[in-house]
């Protein structure tokens, strides 16, 4: 062994577009390009079997059992049900049941193929009964699980670097069509990665690519079958006139405050999550119905749906902003209060992901305030969709296109309200959140 000249610099790693211009690159784009049909169908018949379970178990079963319409009590036994199944699925089942969703969209690579089944089953017994979480993280992790599944069995000695661009791309084909448009959902996982630089645009070229396909094939199938993309879309957004000052000062409070509840939010959740692995199945129960009682409590309150504390809110945002009207300043308060402590209680001891929630949350929480003077309806759902999201995620970028590209022509009018509220809602929770173990808030030496 020859040792290493004193002074001899270190070996440095290669530069980021001599790998562009490799013959293994152009084979990494072309795996991408193959793998993206079968992840993005996959995902496809995922979101569509959570759809049929949805409907088979909140509509279908007791219209069976006799009930004329469903009863606003039957979410508590169904989300009891649900707390079991997921409960054994995170206990008994190899990788835990995938993220834990109280900690964020983390980024912790790609699951190995024996922790795929147990992910699949948690996040259907979640999300398919009625826990207060979205599809997304399930998503990514299966789609990322797929994709370094397949490649590996196509070439096994694959370079673990390729390896790492494969599995991140199979999760951009996954959740391609999800939030609406496929650059979204890039920006996320782009933002949640922390690349930056040139090696931002290595690793992010084979997953717009995957993105794009996966969209396409997302648009086809819902075609063929008739289902739609289940993708996030608002069909009716109410006319905002330009911002004013007045709405200014209300993006700036409005911010404030989704910072001040989000936090609240995690750490409630962070504080129950820790309880419930000690006791996974029967506190995941316990969880569940306190989510059907929260449901009960709405239902019985308001006169309401008790559809709308249950599941993610994704396709409740656009009856939400299209019939504004037709709820109170009341009636909306308690929708957000009923509506975040479910997603606390969710999110402790379910799995999906945190997004279509807080969106929820902070749609319905700018509606309570737009019955004050000075802000416009549209204006409030936008920037408290903006803060919420950048409060739960900590991503700016993502949750200023979330908010804005959503509304279609509308969002380029809100835009620079909703760009104030994000900023001063992720200005303060960073402020705000105890630094990690070990790092202190003090400034370094200089």
């Amino acid at each position: 062994m020859t040792a290493k000249p004193a002074g001899a610099p270190a070996a440095q790693p290669p530069e980021p577009l001599a790998l562009i211009r490799t013959r293994g690159y152009t084979v990494v784009l072309l795996m991408v390009a193959i793998l993206g049909v079968p992840i993005s169908a996959t995902a496809f018949g995922f979101l569509a079997l959570v759809s049929e379970l949805q409907s088979l178990t909140y509509h279908d079963l007791p219209d069976a059992l006799g009930f004329a319409a469903t009863p606003s009590w039957w979410p508590v036994p169904l989300l009891v049900v649900a707390g079991l199944l997921t409960g054994l699925a995170v206990r008994y089942l190899p990788g835990g049941g995938g993220h834990k969703p109280a900690e964020g969209l983390v980024s912790t690579g790609s699951p190995s193929a024996a922790q795929l089944p147990g992910i699949a089953l948690a996040a259907l017994a979640s999300l398919g009964l009625g826990a207060v979480l979205g599809p997304e993280a399930p998503l990514i992790a299966l789609g990322g699980g797929l994709a370094v599944w397949a490649v590996r069995l196509i070439k096994p000695d694959i370079d673990p670097g390729a390896v790492a661009v494969i599995g991140a791309a199979g999760s951009f084909a996954a959740i391609s069509a999800l939030l609406g448009s496929p650059l979204i959902g890039a920006f996320l996982l782009m933002e949640a990665s922390g690349l930056a630089g040139l090696m931002l645009g290595v690793a992010l070229v084979p997953g717009l690519l995957a993105a794009g396909i996966g969209a396409l094939i997302f648009t086809g199938l819902g075609s063929w079958t008739g289902l739609g993309t289940y993708s996030l879309k608002l069909h009716h957004v109410p006319h905002a006139e330009g911002p004013t000052v007045a709405e200014f000062g209300w993006a700036v409070a409005l911010g404030l405050a989704a910072a001040l509840v989000g936090a609240g939010i995690r750490r409630l959740a962070l504080f129950l999550q820790e309880r419930v692995e000690r006791r996974t199945v029967v506190a995941t129960a316990v969880m569940g119905l306190v989510v059907g009682v929260l449901a009960l409590v709405y239902a019985e309150g308001t006169g309401k749906s008790a559809s709308q504390i249950l599941y993610s809110g994704q396709h409740d945002l656009d009856p939400l902003i299209s019939g504004s009207a037709q709820y109170s300043a009341a009636t909306l308060v308690v929708l957000v209060v009923c509506k975040s402590l479910a997603y606390c209680a969710s999110l402790s001891a379910f799995r999906g992901g945190p997004i279509f929630p807080s969106m929820f949350v902070g749609g319905a929480g700018g509606l309570a305030l737009a019955h004050l003077p000075g802000l416009n309806p549209t204006s409030g759902f936008a920037m408290g969709i903006g803060a919420m999201c950048v409060a739960i995620l900590r991503l700016p970028m993502t949750a200023v296109l979330l908010a804005t590209l959503l509304l279609g022509a509308e969002g380029l009018t809100v835009m620079p309200l909703v760009i104030v509220s994000v900023v001063v809602s992720y200005v303060v929770t960073l402020r705000i959140t105890p630094p990690p173990a070990g790092l202190t808030n003090e400034p370094p030496p200089a």
